[in-house]
C-alpha cells in the first residue's frame, strides 16, 4: 500500500504527516511525503532549500518510527493541487492525506484551495486532517 501526504509546511500539514505515519504503520504501507512548488519566477531559491531541509527532517523522523518513506520535492510548473493529483496517479497511490485549514469564502475564491482540488480530483480516497488549536491555553 502507498500513502501520500501533501506537505506545505503548515501546522495542518504536520498533523497530516502524523496521521499518515500512523496509517502507514497500521497498514504496512510506504509513506510518500510530497511538497509541490510552482517553480519559475514564483519560487525563490531559499524556498526550495527550506522545503528540501524540511522534507529531510520529516524523512529522518518517519524512518525512526519504522515506516518506509520517500520524500519528493516537485517543481513542475503546476499548481500544488494539480501536481499532487498527477503524482498520486503516476505513483498509483492508494490513499492521500491532506491537512486543511479554515479559510473564508473570499479567500477560497481569490486563492483557490489546493486541498479542495486534491479532494475533488485525486484518483484514490482522500483523508483530510484539520489541525486543532487548543484555545484554552
Amino acid at each position: 500500500m502507498k500513502i501520500m501526504v501533501g506537505y506545505d509546511g503548515s501546522a495542518a500539514a504536520d498533523a497530516a504527516v502524523d496521521l499518515a505515519q500512523r496509517h502507514a504503520l497500521a497498514f504496512n504501507a510506504t509513506l510518500f511525503v510530497v511538497t509541490s512548488l510552482v517553480g519559475g519566477h514564483e519560487t525563490e531559491t531559499d524556498e526550495i532549500e527550506k522545503a528540501s531541509e524540511k522534507l529531510k527532517s520529516i524523512k529522518e523522523s518517519v524512518e525512526k518510527a519504522g515506516v518506509p518513506v520517500e520524500t519528493h520535492l516537485l517543481i513542475r510548473g503546476l499548481s500544488p493541487g494539480e501536481d499532487l493529483v498527477k503524482f498520486a496517479a503516476e505513483q498509483k497511490i492508494n490513499e492521500v492525506v491532506v491537512g486543511v485549514k479554515k479559510t473564508s469564502t473570499v479567500g477560497k475564491v481569490l486563492f483557490g484551495s489546493n486541498a479542495r482540488y486534491v479532494i475533488l480530483h485525486a484518483p484514490c480516497p482522500v483523508l483530510t486532517v484539520k489541525h486543532m488549536v487548543d484555545s484554552s491555553l
